[in-house]
């Protein structure tokens, strides 16, 4: 209930207002029955407009550093992520993949729409990111249509860091539904999976004409922090007299 006080009432009037999107392609998305939305991810805020512009619920695998902070603050975060139609999915360890596949599977089952960033977090840097291979399992195990989403100025509204987002014009743009069935029965082939998820990744690209990067965004996100890293410890910055 409280999902759609958030929707109508509360959270997606605000969106609206602040954002202003236009949306592109919603008859792509189907009025019943279970389907993957797979968009790229630029902004915190993609997790709420999406939502808010869509005409069924969807619901969105999100990391659980979100549902597990401290205080009144992580308590409140966490009430917040639930009551937006958000699941939790621990992204550490050997399981963090298999976990997410069940939780998506579980929404896929009731008939559900699911939200996924194949790309596994957000884009640092405003460029589209290699996909991981969860979205295409996902696809061929529920047997499901994948529907390419792409973001468009949320990175500029609300760039990583930003608590207060900018008044910046969104677009969401929706494509086709992509078809797997002919893949039906191919889960367990790797290079299967990995050529569906970059038909998809293909697909997004096309939308929201990025720039792309054939690398996971979180090995990117690593190697630019390490680096930085290194510069501070070459270069420290001298104390202001």
């Amino acid at each position: 209930m409280f999902y759609y006080v958030l929707k109508y009432v509360l959270l997606g009037p605000l969106l609206r207002l602040v954002f202003r999107p236009r949306i592109e392609g919603l008859e792509h998305v189907p009025d019943t029955g279970p389907a993957i939305i797979a968009g790229n991810h630029l902004s915190f805020s993609d997790h709420f407009l999406m939502p808010a512009v869509l005409k069924r619920r969807i619901t969105f695998l999100a990391k659980a550093e979100y549902f597990t902070g401290p205080g009144i603050k992580g308590r409140l975060t966490a009430f917040f992520f639930r009551s937006a139609g958000q699941i939790p999915v621990d992204r550490s360890g050997k399981e963090a993949g298999q976990a997410a596949i069940r939780e998506g599977l579980g929404v896929l089952s009731k008939d559900e729409l699911l939200g996924i960033y194949p790309e596994g977090t957000r884009s640092h840097d405003g460029r589209l990111y290699k996909g991981k291979v969860g979205v295409a399992v996902m696809a061929l195990r529920a047997q499901v249509p994948v529907i390419p989403c792409a973001m468009i100025g949320t990175f500029e509204a609300q760039p990583p860091g930003k608590v207060v987002p900018n008044i910046h014009p969104v677009v969401i743009r929706f494509g086709k539904p992509l078809d797997f069935s002919r893949y039906a029965g191919m889960e367990n082939e790797k290079a299967i999976l990995r050529a569906i998820t970059d038909e998809i990744m293909y697909a997004i690209l096309k939308l929201s004409e990025q720039e792309y990067v054939d690398q996971y965004a979180a090995v990117v996100k690593a190697q630019d922090a390490a680096a930085s890293s290194d510069r501070e410890r070459r270069f420290p910055r001298l104390p202001l007299s």
